[in-house]
């Protein structure tokens, strides 16, 4: 079965469709096969909190998209996941907010990064960064360290979709403001983020996108009180507790 057959009526819609998306990655040579892993890892906290959007996050996406608008050079990170399961989307946030797309990867190979940066033009990128390489994240040992100067070196603002906790300390030691989406919040990027989103990527990267949206024509003053009013501790706080207070049971059987 493919994506395309998925019913839309299937009680598990989402969630097959976002597993054929990982596979088709692999298979396309896009994502690695430990990104197989990490989907499930993520798929399983996204159970626990209900497969919807908190509004604890909604208000994070919010931010996130104030954040992104007022600044100065915003670049969102890509890896094999992130192109996979959700490419137009990802696009279409760089778009909202005038960002630029960098492919960076843990298992990296130039044929990979050739080809998300492919897959990314597919579904409507003008450009993709990540090839160069004549940058550095210091404190860095594996690829990930490897990046464009005038890409991820020279930004202020990085988004950094699905866990990578050494590359999110790394960054913040940079000085770099940080806007993370993760379900876990009780990882270590979440936690080191200015703007941790703990929501799912399908429903992250859009959300982020309309808020932007709504947000296009908002001064500079308005965007900074967004920003400055979010409470990341609050954030991740709320997610928590979802996790930890929630039922297995149906609206119905509740």
């Amino acid at each position: 079965m493919t994506e395309t057959e998925v019913p839309e009526d299937h009680p598990r819609y989402a969630s097959l469709v976002t597993r054929h998306r990982i596979e088709e990655g692999v298979k396309k040579g896009i994502t690695s096969k430990q990104g197989l892993i990490a989907q499930g890892r993520a798929e399983a906290f996204d159970y626990l909190l209900g497969e919807r959007t908190l509004p604890s996050a909604d208000r994070a996406a919010r931010a996130a998209a104030a954040t992104l608008l007022a600044a100065d050079r915003p670049v969102i990170s890509v890896n094999g996941n992130v192109a996979a399961l959700a490419p137009a989307e990802t696009v279409a946030l760089a778009e909202a907010v005038d960002a630029d797309l960098e492919v960076n990867l843990f298992n990296h190979t130039d044929e990979r990064v050739r080809r998300i940066a492919d897959h990314l033009r597919e579904h409507g990128a003008d450009r993709v960064k990540g090839m160069a390489g004549d940058g550095e994240i210091p404190g860095l040992s594996h690829a990930r360290g490897v990046v464009d100067a005038d890409g991820i070196e020279a930004a202020d603002v990085v988004v950094v979709p699905l866990e990578d906790g050494d590359r999110a300390a790394a960054l913040d030691a940079m000085g770099k403001t940080e806007i993370v989406v993760d379900l876990n919040p009780g990882s270590r990027s979440p936690r080191t983020a200015d703007v941790p989103i703990v929501d799912n990527l399908i429903r992250a990267v859009p959300n982020v996108a309309s808020h932007a949206r709504d947000l296009a024509d908002a001064s500079h003053e308005e965007l900074r009180e967004i920003v400055d009013a979010f409470d990341a501790d609050e954030a991740l706080a709320a997610a928590e507790a979802a996790i930890r207070e929630g039922s297995f049971e149906t609206p119905a059987e509740a």
